[in-house]
């Protein structure tokens, strides 16, 4: 029986999933599932180690897309790291990638979500 595993972490206002196996028709509930149950808050962001995915059919990329857009909504970010070149074709192939947090790794997805959660510093009054 085909399946995905993961495990996933937590940093402020980011929430790290590693997936590892084929994300396909067979599997995207799955991965959809699991993004559902393991992010604490819809506003932080999500980082998505796909490093261990050496493919990823339609159906995941639309649970990917649709993950984007629920972050989105909220005022966060999806980051996708590490994919393989079949994950990456198909991201560019569709055009998908162009709208999408896209890291060549899994450190520099981190960073840019933890960039992207720290809260925006409130300038200074001006003095009058």
């Amino acid at each position: 029986m085909p399946s995905l595993t993961f495990s996933s972490q937590y940093l402020p206002g980011v929430t790290v999933i590693a997936v590892a196996g084929r994300a396909d028709i067979t599997t995207a509930y799955l991965l959809d599932d699991y993004i559902g149950r393991t992010r604490r808050h819809p506003g932080d962001h999500l980082v998505l180690d796909l490093s261990e995915v050496p493919y990823l059919g339609e159906s995941a990329l639309h649970v990917l897309l649709r993950a984007h857009t629920v972050a989105r909504h909220h005022g966060a970010g999806l980051h996708l790291a590490a994919l393989q070149r079949g994950p990456a074709h198909l991201l560019h192939a569709t055009e998908a990638a162009g709208g999408l947090n896209v890291h060549d790794t899994l450190e520099g997805a981190i960073r840019a979500a933890l960039r992207a959660a720290q809260p925006v510093p409130v300038s200074g009054q001006a003095a009058g």
